[in-house]
């Protein structure tokens, strides 16, 4: 039996890989790595290797896991808004770079023809579009010219949340990956 439970870490470990590619393009990817991680240790293993002396995910990676996703997607969102505010954007600018980028990535991504890339396309538009939206609207509205420093923060600082969130997914895949053969 000790070969079943090697064959599900294999198989594990190489959707995993498929995970972190839909991480790579906005994709929840991550949470669908946790999620197989989940299933596997609360219903393969106690029906179909039930004589392991130890889980295939001790408890603590699966927490783990949790935490840092969590982390990730604090840093995928908090960073436009951050980017924004290095370029000098008000809060309704780095509102609106949060909001933009859920949107673009909702709305665009039919509307963009490159099936996969298409959402990730569709957040970076959506968060420059929506800080300019959030710059040259209100009380104190700025000038268009002067809401595109703050725009191309809050773009930048998403595609570096992004990327953020795409290494911790790698860590969680690496420590997921090593718990399932090892743990």
């Amino acid at each position: 039996m000790q070969w079943l439970s090697y064959l599900v870490a294999f198989a594990f470990v190489l959707s995993g890989a498929g995970c972190l590619v839909l991480v790579a393009i906005g994709l929840p990817g991550g949470w669908l790595l946790l999620a197989m991680a989940a299933c596997i240790e609360f219903f393969v293993d106690p029906f179909y290797l039930p004589d392991l002396a130890q889980p295939t995910f001790p408890p603590w990676t699966l927490w783990a896991s949790l935490l840092l996703l969590l982390v990730g997607e604090v840093l995928e969102f908090g960073a436009s808004a951050l980017g924004a505010k290095q370029g000098g954007a008000t809060r309704r600018g780095m509102l609106g770079s949060l909001a933009g980028g859920l949107a673009g990535a909702i709305l665009l991504t039919p509307v963009i023809p490159i099936p996969i890339v298409g959402t990730l396309i569709g957040a970076l538009v959506g968060t420059f579009l929506g800080a300019v939206a959030g710059e040259t609207t209100g009380r104190s509205p700025s000038s268009l010219p002067g809401s595109i420093k703050p725009a191309t923060g809050a773009t930048v600082g998403r595609v570096l949340g992004s990327m953020s969130k795409l290494g911790i997914a790698l860590a969680v895949w690496i420590v997921l990956g090593v718990a399932a053969f090892w743990g």
